[in-house]
């Protein structure tokens, strides 16, 4: 099915490019697959059609750094070589020792998160998203953690939320044992209960309005890139059963380090692997034939600098051709010449070690 796919969706990026009402493209998949590489050449394929992009990396092992070999921070910093392309790299789990400590409140914020599990990361984020949503950017590019703890991330609505609704349901119960408990301590107004709550809602606010944004495929894509493996592709297929429940619009995947059948290959290692992926690139197009699916080549180096990933970007926007058809007269005179230089090779490394013997 692979190799006959006109009837297919467009094998590029090109839909999210001309998609000019996105306004969060996300990018994720399993670990080690090329999700910075990828969400990085996104970012510089929008800058040509956006007056302003934000590529911000949520994963702690922060790799965008690496990729443009630069050093960013968790504030937007211009990308070397461009006018209108940021890059930031911040840690959902770190970032709230900053948030809160500005009002205050460290110490009870700290109990309450302590004691909802998973609301710390929910506020930091909200946090993140307040500060990014006061940045006048045209796009932002989520260059996210591996899949389980991007499911996470989008979980965050709901998991704040119901933290909320916990907190609010402890002040109808003790409401006024807290009020007279701030009172008798003589604690300030702006950081009694009110003020915590009125924090809280705040976040609610801007979280709920994420939410909205990133359930509306105007505004929010995901694109999920993988290798074309088994654990890659039941990642993924788990990733996109996942993206369906949360109402977010996913319609691209990109399949990384795929071994093109071009050389003139006579390693079995190689043809192995060659057989492997193409097995599951057919169940790729089998199981996502309304996506658009982009190949991009496996290549003998990495993919690091400026140079290298605008060199990169072209097969993602032009689907990836062979410089050689396989059986064509100039693949099978290359093949020949290769094999003419294998045998004149050997019979060197013979005639080598027939002397060493003849010494002997």
């Amino acid at each position: 099915m692979a190799s006959n796919n006109q009837d297919l969706p467009e094998a590029t990026v090109q839909n999210v490019l001309e998609q000019d009402t996105l306004k969060w493209v996300f990018v994720g998949g399993k670990g080690g697959v090329g999700k910075t590489t990828c969400s990085s050449i996104l970012g510089i394929l929008l800058s040509q059609f956006r007056s302003s992009v934000l590529i911000i990396s949520t994963d702690p092992a922060h790799n965008l750094s690496d990729a443009f070999q630069q050093r960013f921070t968790k504030s937007p910093t211009l990308v070397n070589g461009f006018t209108n392309l940021y890059a930031m790299e911040i840690d959902p789990t770190v970032e709230k020792e900053d948030s809160v400590s500005s009002d205050g409140m460290d110490d009870f914020l700290s109990d309450l998160t302590n004691a909802i599990p998973g609301i710390d990361e929910a506020m930091s984020f909200a946090e993140m998203l307040k500060l990014v949503q006061t940045m006048d950017y045209s796009v932002i590019v989520f260059d996210t953690a591996p899949t389980g703890h991007t499911l996470r991330l989008l979980q965050f609505p709901s998991t704040l939320e119901k933290g909320l609704a916990k907190v609010m349901s402890l002040k109808n119960r003790f409401g006024g044992m807290l009020s007279q408990m701030t009172r008798l301590l003589g604690v300030d107004e702006e950081f009694g209960e009110a003020a915590i709550l009125g924090k809280l809602e705040g976040m609610k606010g801007i979280i709920e309005e994420v939410n909205r944004q990133f359930k509306d495929p105007d505004l929010t894509t995901f694109v999920c890139v993988c290798i074309p493996e088994f654990l890659s592709l039941y990642e993924t297929e788990r990733l996109v059963q996942e993206l369906a429940k949360f109402e977010i619009d996913t319609h691209n995947i990109i399949i990384n380090q795929v071994i093109f059948d071009e050389e003139v290959v006579e390693s079995k290692l190689l043809k192995a692997r060659m057989r492997m992926q193409q097995k599951y690139l057919d169940q790729f197009y089998m199981l996502y034939d309304d996506f658009n699916i982009t190949k991009l080549p496996l290549l003998p180096q990495e993919v690091c600098g400026v140079d290298a990933l605008k060199e990169f970007s072209h097969h993602f926007v032009t689907p990836y051709q062979p410089s050689l058809a396989r059986g064509s007269v100039e693949e099978l005179q290359n093949r020949v010449a290769a094999l003419k230089e294998q045998l004149k090779d050997a019979e060197a490394e013979l005639e080598k070690v027939q002397k060493g013997k003849q010494k002997i």
